[in-house]
């Protein structure tokens, strides 16, 4: 059976429009990290309460084109009795779902990683796209250390799980986001993060190429091109937009969907800024628009916690946050 109409409108409609990605996929140990620092208590009806508060917010579909989920969400139930996938379709946005299951140490190379999840991968996606799935994501994490990582086997052996699990996808009839992300982790210089983006992407798209990946049923989903965040000189905001859009058309076929940025542990208002830059009076082959997580969620989370579940104030932050990312989609401040 072929999909490829149908997985051709999801792409688009996950990126067009300039509406972006809300990525409320953290699995149920990093949730519960982060209610523990805030002194919220971690349950799975805590951790439902807060997902629907995300996803009930008023005029979400305004901004937001689709949700990525966590496996524990994604069979959850609102409070009115249908699923989240079924929630999310009736407001207008997708339902997308993390399949991987994280990133471990590679054998070998102990202070490297490879992800994991390619076995059973099928049926698990047949799965999903009954219970309403609609995209899929894979994260793929690679290290910057000085002038010794990442390893080029650490490059090819992500970048072939990423094209393995794409092809997967597609085969199911679903959306595969690509996320090859280059961490943020450490004291490197933006021309150090440019070199290992390039490599990391000419590297993905070679091995998708082999794999047969359909690359306009596909959204790439990359970090940008940045100074760690031990960098004695950090890049300034336009140099990390010059130098992202650069890399990316150096590397990213223009067949592809579309682009929809990681955060990376960036501040809030730092991935928009940035996000706005790289649109700004720019006529790029793809459009670039944004898959935020904790950029998204993190004061509503905030207030969340201080204000003893004021759902109307956390909802407020979320607002404030995807409409300034809509705009910044736009090349607009």
């Amino acid at each position: 059976m072929s999909y490829s109409n149908e997985m051709k409108s999801v792409a688009k409609t996950m990126v067009q429009g300039f509406r972006g990605l809300l990525a409320a996929d953290e699995s149920s140990p990093t949730l519960s990290k982060r209610f523990d620092a805030l002194g919220l208590e971690s349950t799975y009806e805590s951790r439902r309460a807060w997902r629907e508060m995300l996803f009930s917010t008023p005029n979400l579909s305004s901004w937001i084109s689709g949700v990525i989920l966590f496996d524990e969400t994604f069979r959850q139930q609102a409070s009115s009795g249908v699923t989240f996938p079924e929630y999310l379709a009736k407001i207008g946005i997708l339902a997308g779902i993390k399949v991987d299951t994280g990133a471990k140490p590679m054998a070998g190379r102990p202070s490297e990683t490879i992800t994991e999840g390619l076995d059973g991968l099928s049926a698990r996606m047949a799965e999903y796209r009954a219970l309403g799935a609609t995209f899929a994501k894979w994260r793929a994490v690679i290290k910057i250390e000085q002038q010794t990582l990442p390893s080029r086997a650490a490059i090819l052996a992500n970048a072939h799980a990423l094209a393995r699990y794409a092809r997967i996808c597609q085969s199911e009839g679903i959306v595969p986001i690509v996320e090859p992300e280059v961490l943020m982790d450490g004291d490197h210089s933006i021309e150090r993060s440019f070199e290992v983006t390039s490599e990391v992407l000419q590297s993905v798209f070679s091995e998708l190429w082999l794999q047969e990946v359909a690359l306009d049923e596909m959204v790439l989903k990359p970090s940008m091109v940045i100074s760690g965040k031990g960098a004695s000189l950090r890049a300034s905001r336009e140099e990390v937009a010059e130098l992202s859009v650069q890399c990316y058309r150096n590397h990213v076929p223009g067949s592809v969907a579309g682009i929809a940025l990681l955060s990376g542990g960036q501040r809030d208002s730092e991935a928009t800024q940035h996000l706005a830059l790289m649109n700004r009076g720019k006529s790029l082959p793809w459009p670039i628009t944004f898959s935020y997580g904790r950029a998204l969620q993190d004061a509503a989370l905030e207030s969340w916690a201080t204000q003893k579940y004021d759902v109307q104030a956390a909802q407020g932050h979320l607002a404030e946050r995807a409409a300034a990312n809509f705009r910044a989609a736009q090349g607009q401040d």
